[in-house]
């Protein structure tokens, strides 16, 4: 039987690591002391900032939805508000050095929104019905009625929070062209997610090891994630050859990932396959022409890889602002935070000027 069981550890991670660049699976616990040693960002809070305001928004299904509001930093009126939305199997944590830094314009002066997506983070869980981009677009309209219910936005998305910008633009065109002001794809796709990188075999229909996985996760839910826990010890090491172009990337930041991960069990992650799958929203795209946009990723992302998906993205804008930021994995936002956050301020400077 252990080889079974070590077989379905390896595959839960990997099935994670194929759809998100990392390893769906627990943190290692154990590290080399030479790689703590390295560390380069002893003192940072990696995800335990504060906010200014934490409240719930009912989704409507009613599904809970924990949002954070950070206020500008000298204090006063923000000119604009920025909602930052995480991708899939991560958390608003992701978005730690943008939450830490934006907040400190002052040109312009900014208000930050983050929420977990429903079934991650401290969000509410969601049926395997409800776990669709489509409602993820209709949570991103709730959260923005509760917390943002007027003035200027911008909006902020890395790989499935860029899906579900593009859901929301789909579903309320309108919104984009009296309201938001400015829209960042980061790491994302608008179609063929399937068509390269390493979410290519495992969404293929005919892999039958996703579809499996989702049986035995509806089936025996504990029996999964107690299995998947036998490949500790290789989940790290996965995380930082899959996630990151830097293999100096600090470790500090790697652990981050692991814990946002190691929170999404493999029946959220099976539940979210089909709708990732059969993403396609190109013809979405349309209403953000009325807006300034951003179109980063990193040129080492093996997930959302940048050719083809931001070149396409950036096909379909081409008044869009397109950056490849050189080396960069998936989560580019935690592996270069000080050029992502600094293409963000000049975003929101064109937005507020336009």
């Amino acid at each position: 039987m252990k080889p079974l069981w070590q077989a379905l550890a390896w595959t839960s991670g990997v099935l994670g690591a194929a759809i998100t660049g990392a390893a769906v699976g627990a943190v290692a616990r154990t590290r080399v002391t030479a790689q703590r040693d390295a560390d380069d960002l002893p003192e940072e809070p990696l995800g335990r900032l504060r906010p200014d305001r934490q409240s719930t928004v009912a989704a409507d299904d009613g599904v809970p939805l924990v949002v954070q509001e950070v206020d500008p930093a000298g204090g006063g009126e923000p000119e604009l508000t920025v909602v930052l939305v995480h991708g899939f199997a991560l958390d608003s944590r992701c978005w730690h050095f943008q939450r830490r830094d934006l907040p400190g314009c002052t040109d312009p002066r900014v208000r930050v929104v983050l929420y977990d997506q429903r079934s991650h983070g401290r969000s509410g869980h969601s049926s395997k019905r409800g776990s669709t981009i489509e409602q993820l677009g209709r949570d991103l309209d709730a959260v923005l009625r509760a917390v943002a219910p007027e003035g200027p936005v911008a909006l902020v998305g890395h790989s499935m929070g860029g899906m579900t910008i593009m859901a929301l633009a789909e579903q309320r065109p309108e919104l984009f062209r009296d309201r938001v002001r400015a829209v960042a794809l980061i790491g994302t796709a608008a179609h063929s997610v399937a068509a390269a990188g390493l979410p290519r075999a495992w969404l293929s229909r005919v892999n039958p090891v996703p579809r499996g996985l989702a049986l035995l996760s509806s089936l025996q839910p504990d029996l999964v994630e107690r299995t998947r826990r036998v490949g500790d010890g290789i989940t790290w090491r996965l995380i930082r050859s899959l996630s990151f172009g830097d293999r100096a990337i600090s470790p500090a930041v790697v652990d981050l990932m692991a814990e946002m991960i190691g929170a999404t069990t493999v029946e959220v992650v099976t539940d979210f396959l089909e709708t990732i799958s059969l993403h396609d929203r190109k013809t979405a795209l349309a209403a953000l022409r009325t807006c300034e946009v951003l179109v980063l990723s990193g040129d080492a992302d093996r997930v959302t890889p940048f050719s083809p998906h931001a070149e396409a993205l950036a096909a379909e804008l081409p008044d869009a602002t397109l950056v490849r930021v050189e080396g960069a994995g998936h989560p580019v936002m935690l592996e270069r935070p000080e050029l992502v956050t600094e293409q963000l301020t000049a975003l929101l400077r064109r937005a507020v000027g336009r």
